[in-house]
């Protein structure tokens, strides 16, 4: 018959060996990308011209991020990415305006300023 033997090290190995696995195995999560909003085009941007109809704009940016009921002729467009563990995120914001369902002016990558 086998008679087990405490040893001292194999009880201390497994915390250092599970501390060892966790930390390496940490660096390994995968970060997904995040994307939200409309992607903006450059060239999509280019071909709102001033005097289109509503539909117009839709068919180019598609539907608008932010439609408010309060300023009916405002369409704000953003985007927003950032791409797994990058820290560099791209941002975008355009505004369509509107007179008499026709674009009236267009304000392209708006500068997001916090509210104060």
């Amino acid at each position: 018959m086998r008679s087990t033997v405490f040893k001292p090290y194999q009880t201390a190995a497994l915390p250092a060996f599970a501390l060892f696995m966790s930390l390496a195995l940490a660096g390994c999560v995968y970060r997904i990308d995040i994307q939200q909003g409309n992607l903006l085009d450059d060239t999509d941007i280019a071909e709102v011209e001033v005097g289109m109809t509503r539909s117009q704009v839709q068919f180019l940016l598609g539907t608008p991020m932010i439609a408010d009921s309060f300023h009916r002729d405002r369409w704000d467009y953003a985007y927003y990415l950032r791409r797994g563990r990058s820290r560099d995120v791209e941002e975008r914001w355009v505004v369509v305006f509107f007179e008499n369902d026709r674009v009236a002016r267009i304000n392209r990558d708006v500068t997001l300023q916090p509210a104060s």
